[in-house]
């Protein structure tokens, strides 16, 4: 299939990413939509790696430029596939044909414009040196599909690896881009409280876990302002309290749930230690019982200087303005790419945000892309692979 031609390349990726935004599949099960992306690959010549993956798929594209050294390095680009359990109110022509199911943090923007990267970075292939994969990840949302494609083995020859996203907050041809870190490790924790249920007219018979874990609560809302550098960026929310099941009884036990989002690594081990010493300590002093389950997520996202400085050089090369990427105490598991715990080895990485349009936030059920930022995010990121690897 020949797509020479801005016009008729763009026409093609625009007509792709209506396809995608009207058919969302949730994690883990994005069948039809890795069949499209494989049908698309295998059509304008692409080479797709056998992983086994279930969903999702790793595409290649190998330079045939010699490179000085006589050897060529591997990077990857990360795509996310998945959509989210949101009914859409977008109002767009080819909004989802799917009740209760949305592509509402932009993913198939992302979908797209990997794609339309590895046709233009096909293109230029004789330019190329080395290879690069396309990831096309399953599972974000659910925030370890990354792990998906690590225990498949697809990136253990990868040496560093990048990441961008849909930003609603900036307008087409707008890219956010910054050094250090831009996301924050995600982790989860459930509280669950065990004391004595008794009549509700009568709390001096029992250990009422209602007002036990009110008291947690408040302990643990207390670790941010009393444990942790003021400088450093931190998130502790409880965000789900139940209990009992009816007005006249109190309950023998309560379970919260919340979430902890940090920068910094050493905060994010005395987070798990305090949590666990607060509920604990306040349970006892109650006379009561807590078990603290702790859920590790994905570690904070870095961005490598050198990679984003060629980021930043690239885009003003190819006309786009940058402004600083916002900082987010949201997470991403693109982060496990990078994570040299999970690795062995030191990966360096870089995760940037591309304009798509000033409109509703992700994951809100009227977010939009405008489709005029799909050819140029795509060039973009095909000339950052290029300008990384030409040597």
């Amino acid at each position: 299939m020949s797509l020479r031609g801005d016009k008729k390349l763009e026409q093609y990726l625009i007509e792709n990413f209506e396809w995608f935004h009207r058919h969302p599949e949730l994690s883990y099960e994005e069948v039809q939509t890795t069949e499209r992306i494989r049908g698309i690959l295998t059509d304008v010549g692409i080479e797709i790696l056998d992983y086994p993956l279930g969903t999702g798929l790793v595409a290649v594209v190998r330079g045939r430029k010699e490179p000085a050294d006589g050897r060529g390095s591997v990077t990857a680009l990360r795509c996310d596939i998945d959509g989210l359990p949101v009914t859409e109110e977008s109002g767009v022509p080819y909004a989802s044909a799917y009740e209760g199911k949305m592509h509402a943090c932009g993913h198939d923007f992302h979908i797209t414009v990997g794609i339309g990267a590895a046709i233009l970075l096909q293109e230029q292939c004789e330019e190329l040196c080395g290879t690069v994969k396309f990831l096309f990840q399953p599972g974000e949302e659910e925030s370890h599909g990354a792990m998906k494609i690590l225990k498949a083995g697809a990136v253990d020859d990868v040496e560093r690896i990048w990441g961008f996203h849909a930003d609603p907050t900036n307008r087409v041809w707008v890219a956010g881009i910054r050094e250090g870190y831009v996301t924050a490790a995600v982790d989860r924790f459930v509280i669950r409280v065990h004391g004595v249920g008794c009549h509700g007219a009568h709390p001096d018979d029992g250990i009422d876990p209602i007002l036990v874990s009110s008291a947690i609560v408040q302990g643990l809302h207390s670790i941010v302002g009393r444990n942790v550098n003021a400088f450093h960026p931190a998130v502790l929310s409880v965000t789900r309290l139940q209990a009992g099941a009816t007005w006249n009884v109190i309950p023998p036990t309560a379970e919260m749930e919340g979430t902890v989002r940090t920068m910094n690594r050493e905060d994010r081990v005395l987070y798990e230690r305090r949590v666990r010493e607060t509920a604990e300590r306040i349970a006892a002093a109650y006379g009561a019982q807590a078990e603290v389950e702790w859920v590790a997520g994905p570690p904070a996202t870095y961005n490598d200087e050198a990679m984003a400085r060629l980021c930043k050089d690239v885009a003003h090369e190819q006309g786009m303005e940058t402004v600083p990427e916002e900082s987010s105490m949201g997470g991403d598991d693109f982060s496990y790419y990078e994570d040299k715990d999970m690795l062995g080895r030191e990966v360096p990485g870089c995760y940037i945000k591309i304009g798509v349009g000033v409109g509703h936030p992700i994951h809100h059920p009227a977010f939009c892309v405008d489709e005029s930022a799909i050819l140029p995010a795509a060039e973009y990121l095909a000339a950052v692979m290029l300008a990384e690897k030409s040597d």
